[in-house]
């Protein structure tokens, strides 16, 4: 898990807690990585994005930095304010780069696709995003169809999905195709989970009034918008 200043907690902790419980029965071995390998805070301390002086901010300490950082199968990019600070995102979008080429899975939520599209994960293919921030993502990504009615998106081992409380429906969609559905039922249930199946259909895509982008290009509302066709890659054995 890629965690960096001003990140979502939803966005992580979601999928996190998913994992949390899969490693009852499975062995997971997990790494929570931030820039510099130091704690990290829900808020971020530029003042452009901090709106109030309130004091609530969860830190949670890292156990790698990008320097230190082992080799990985599967890397999930939350969303979250701070990844618009250009500067302090920079790191991240270099490491999402440099990782990507060696992962089995890379699995974006929110305006996490935001990183993945700056670095250049995306180019090429089908992938969407938070629906309030979908345009501003999109223009992070003028190679990449977004797709604006979806819940969450497969295009190979790239998985990325709409916003934030998405998160948990991708991962457990992507815990149904490592290990099964009866695995991925089982803990939707035992969390008391109400899980959205469905990846062609996001509830809160007419909240915002968008339609897809596609290179670059905003389709007009009118047009058909056909449903993505899955390329999901094979699950392989984990083998580190």
């Amino acid at each position: 898990m890629l965690l960096y200043p001003g990140y979502q907690a939803l966005d992580a902790w979601g999928p996190l807690d998913f994992l949390n419980i899969l490693s009852f029965r499975t062995q997971l071995n997990l790494t929570i990585i931030s820039p510099d390998g130091l704690p990290v805070p829900i808020r971020t301390s530029n003042p452009a994005f901090t709106r109030s002086n309130s004091t609530v901010d969860e830190v949670v300490l890292a156990t790698h930095s990008f320097a230190n950082a082992p080799p990985l199968d599967v890397l999930f990019v939350p969303g979250g304010v701070g990844n618009r600070d250009v500067a302090a995102i920079q790191s991240s979008i270099d490491f999402v780069r440099a990782t990507y080429p060696s992962l089995q899975y890379l699995i974006t939520v929110c305006t996490g696709a935001g990183i993945a599209a700056r670095a250049g994960v995306l180019d090429g293919r089908n992938a969407t995003t938070n629906k309030r921030a979908f345009y501003e993502m999109a223009n992070h990504g003028p190679r990449t169809w977004w797709h604006s009615k979806a819940r969450w998106v497969v295009d190979g081992n790239v998985w990325s999905s709409s916003g934030v409380s998405a998160g948990m429906d991708v991962t457990l969609a992507w815990i149904q195709h490592v290990w099964g559905a009866t695995t991925a039922e089982d803990l939707a249930v035992g969390a008391e989970y109400d899980w959205h199946r469905d990846p062609s259909w996001d509830p809160f895509f007419g909240h915002y009034n968008i339609s897809d982008v596609v290179n670059g290009v905003t389709m007009a509302p009118s047009a058909p918008t056909p449903t993505p066709t899955p390329n999901i890659a094979k699950p392989r054995p984990f083998v580190r």
